[in-house]
């Protein structure tokens, strides 16, 4: 669209003038005779320049000049005045005042008026420029908030799902998997261990392509949290190394691991992340390999000050990579090749869980392959030193205290069965609650030492009953209230942020082992043992 200019004069002669100036310039020429029709025409266009006439009959230049600067859309627009009163510096002077531009005397030279009108389209030319790119600026900055919006919603809507299909897909696992551990401590002939380790295998697999995907989901939506930790490498190492012997056992292949001299006994880190890394790329690597070995090297790689930096290497003696299937790794849902996901399995997501965790932990990871020959992954870490030497922790037994009072809140019947056997084997009892409701209900009638709540109930919800719990306790002034845990197949960080929000002491996620049971057993133990304790009388 082309630059707008108004015209302003009482004598068309000077407009005819003005425009035989102008003619050359890629303009739109508007014409007033007068004041009132130059402000007129001023509300209703969008001008880039206004050469007004000074002395006009009614409304004079000035005059007209003070009205525009009045309003929003003219209080910036340029104007120069054109006048045949040029005697005195005093009218150029009350010109400039007034909010002019420029003051040019007449009789015009051309040049001259040329020369300025074109200086002032080439700003005006150049803020419409500006303008529009601003304007692409604001929609972009808009499309992209629609934009970060939508994505956001989408997360929290594939979180929500995975957090309900996890629970979904969890419960029942829970049941086999319980179920399948209770049996194993049975007398049984060795083809029922057979087919019972089968079951507990396929089960505990399943539970690990479930945790990979919501790993993935955790890590994509950046809810993964990291621990600063002092833990013993040699501890860290030995524990993947009994988990995934059995697997080479099976297959026959040797499997074995070695801890250069010069690592630190001692370092500081994320345990649980790094034993998640080694037993992903052992697991791999025990899968793709059918004869030979497979075997963990963890050496040094150097020193600065606290700051050590480690290499896992987990080396293999399997099928080996294609140097195109090496550009399909580390990418989620993905598989070396298209056979690989037919032939052996999986998600296709453990590798790239291994390399997202490894970034987040400022690290690097990569892996050396042939056909047929191999392949060695490897990452390194930085991680500090312990600042001191762990001490060897002893594990104290805990004698069962069997006066313990449980409630279990669930509203599943298998898991019910299933807990109450595993409550039994270790010497407890328990009373069941079928929801939320009737769990409130029966604390309320007899004090409880422990609740294992489950989150999702009818009637009341877990969350929801632990609150009606903790209220009720705060109301009687119950001086020590009871010890809640969450037993959920929920694993997501923000349902175990709202567990322990609600009240509860500690979360426990479904599938869960003998062990992690265990350990709340023995905190609620410890606890009952403080409270018991005589509080000791000040000596005056």
């Amino acid at each position: 669209m082309k630059p707008k200019i108004l015209i302003v004069d009482d004598l068309v002669e000077n407009l005819i003038s003005l425009e035989a100036v102008l003619e050359d310039f890629d303009i739109e020429l508007f014409r007033a005779f007068s004041g009132e029709e130059a402000l007129k025409l001023s509300i209703k266009e969008e001008f880039a320049l206004v050469i007004l006439d000074v002395q006009m009959p009614g409304m004079n230049g000035y005059e007209t000049l003070e009205m525009m600067r009045q309003r929003k859309k003219t209080k910036y627009l340029p104007v120069i005045f054109v006048s045949a009163i040029h005697q005195s510096d005093l009218h150029i002077i009350k010109g400039i005042e007034t909010g002019a531009v420029d003051f040019i005397p007449k009789p015009i030279i051309p040049d001259i008026l040329k020369g300025k009108v074109r200086v002032f389209l080439d700003l005006y030319l150049q803020r419409a420029k500006l303008d529009y790119l601003l304007a692409e600026m604001e929609q972009a900055n808009l499309n992209l908030k629609i934009a970060k919006d939508k994505a956001e919603e989408a997360t929290r809507t594939k979180s929500m799902f995975l957090a309900n299909m996890s629970h979904e897909i969890r419960t029942p696992l829970n049941g086999v998997i319980g179920i399948s551990k209770l049996l194993q401590k049975s007398e049984l002939t060795d083809d029922q261990k057979e087919l019972l380790n089968i079951v507990t295998n396929s089960g505990e697999n399943l539970l690990m392509i479930i945790n990979d995907i919501l790993d993935f989901s955790k890590i994509e939506s950046g809810q993964i949290q990291f621990e600063t930790i002092d833990f013993k490498l040699q501890e860290l190492v030995e524990n993947v190394f009994q988990l995934m012997k059995f697997k080479a056992i099976e297959k026959g292949i040797k499997f074995n691991y070695s801890i250069a001299e010069d690592v630190p006994e001692f370092l500081c880190g994320d345990p649980l992340r790094i034993n998640q890394i080694l037993m992903n790329l052992v697991n791999n690597a025990i899968k793709f390999t059918h004869q030979g070995k497979v075997e963990i090297h963890i050496e040094l790689v150097d020193r600065h000050e606290s700051m050590t930096r480690v290499l896992f290497r987990v080396i293999d003696t399997g099928i080996g990579i294609s140097e195109e299937g090496k550009l399909m790794l580390f990418k989620e849902f993905s598989q070396s090749e298209t056979s690989i996901t037919r032939k052996y399995g999986g998600t296709g997501l453990g590798l790239a869980i291994s390399q997202n965790l490894v970034c987040l932990m400022n690290g690097e990871i990569n892996v050396n392959s042939e056909i047929g020959q191999g392949s060695e992954f490897w990452f390194r870490l930085p991680l500090k030193e312990a600042s001191q030497q762990l001490e060897e922790k002893k594990t104290q037994q805990i004698h069962h205290h069997h006066d313990l009072r449980i409630l279990l809140a669930e509203d599943n019947a298998i898991n019910q069965r299933v807990c109450e056997l595993t409550l039994r084997q270790l010497g407890y009892a328990c009373d069941v609650a079928n929801n939320g409701e009737e769990a409130v209900a029966m604390h309320q009638d007899s004090a409880y030492d422990l609740i294992l709540m489950d989150m999702q109930m009818p009637v009341l919800n877990g969350i929801q009953a632990t609150r009606m719990i903790r209220v009720m306790d705060k109301d009687k002034l119950v001086k020590h209230p009871v010890y809640i845990t969450a037993v959920t197949a929920n694993s997501l960080v923000e349902e175990q942020k709202d567990c322990l929000l609600a009240g509860m002491n500690n979360f426990l996620s479904k599938p869960f082992s003998e062990k992690d049971l265990l350990t709340v057993l023995q905190e609620v133990i410890q606890t009952k043992i403080k409270k018991n304790q005589p509080e000791h009388e000040c000596i005056q």
